[in-house]
């Protein structure tokens, strides 16, 4: 099984067990403040996520779940060609833990896949989350108008991109 250990995390796939803390996290609206669906008002919507998330891990295991002293406090990774996404409870915001997360899983995936690039879709709101990007190296690459519509209200989206070091192919 893959599993990627940092300073202060294990990275691993998705267990059955995750359903609590995943939900506190995926029904927490500051958390959810600027992802692309809304906040889950019932597990039954987390567990959906939990099971596509363990099929996917089984197949390609790129997008992980950020465990810290025994729980699960967020979750990330490269989910789709390319795509990099990332969530993390606030209890655990500004620490360095999601920069820490993340820069584990651009290494891994640079060394177990040949893609060119890494590029993640964000709301300009979250401030934290495009200074996260920027300090490993992503530029931003476009920005797009009225995305997503989350409870009549509208966000925007900008892209940003990292392309593979030259000395990772």
């Amino acid at each position: 099984m893959t599993r990627l250990i940092t300073e202060r995390m294990i990275l691993r796939g998705p267990k059955p067990t995750d359903l609590e803390d995943l939900f506190a996290i995926f029904s927490n609206p500051d958390a959810m403040a600027y992802w692309s669906t809304a906040p889950h008002e019932h597990r039954d919507v987390t567990q959906e996520r939990l099971d596509k998330m363990a099929a996917d891990f089984a197949v390609n295991p790129t997008y992980f779940i950020f465990e810290r002293a025994g729980s699960a406090i967020g979750m990330g990774g490269m989910f789709s060609k390319g795509d990099l996404g990332y969530i993390l409870h606030p209890e655990h915001w500004r620490q360095g833990l999601a920069t820490e997360a993340i820069s584990a899983v651009i290494d891994h995936v640079w060394a177990t896949t040949d893609y060119p690039q890494l590029q993640a879709g964000l709301d300009p709101r979250n401030a934290g989350s495009k200074a996260l990007l920027t300090r490993l190296g992503f530029v931003q690459t476009g920005f797009e108008a009225n995305t997503h519509c989350i409870n009549d209200v509208w966000s925007d989206s900008i892209y940003m991109a990292l392309v593979r070091p030259k000395d990772r192919k």
